[in-house]
């Protein structure tokens, strides 16, 4: 599956025509897992991606009176709030034909 994000993605649900969703796969049950699969991809390298950032500002002493608002922390956290959801992104890159996907169990019965 593609890495590459999209340039433009609605920042709310989008009420979508179901025939457009199965026009690649011929099936719209196998273009939802292939668009929630992608979505939990993208999920996962967003919240590893934040969690790397937020490690940064992590404290070495676990003392809750000790820890203390960081703006740089919460300016970050506010970014990633911002970005259009997983779910989002994945069905955009599915219609848009930019999700690379391949189904093992088709490609034997087409042999």
């Amino acid at each position: 599956m593609s890495n590459n994000k999209p340039s433009i993605v609605a920042g709310s649900t989008v009420t979508r025509d179901l025939r457009e969703l199965d026009v690649t796969t011929d099936n719209i049950y196998e273009s939802i897992v292939i668009m929630s699969k992608r979505a939990n991809q993208l999920s996962n390298n967003l919240k590893e991606e934040l969690h790397q950032k937020l490690s940064e500002f992590a404290s070495s002493n676990d003392n809750l009176e000790e820890v203390f608002e960081n703006r740089e922390q919460i300016e970050i956290s506010k970014h990633y709030e911002k970005l259009p959801k997983p779910s989002l992104v994945s069905i955009a890159e599915f219609v848009d034909g930019k999700v690379y996907y391949r189904n093992p169990a088709k490609e034997q019965q087409d042999q």
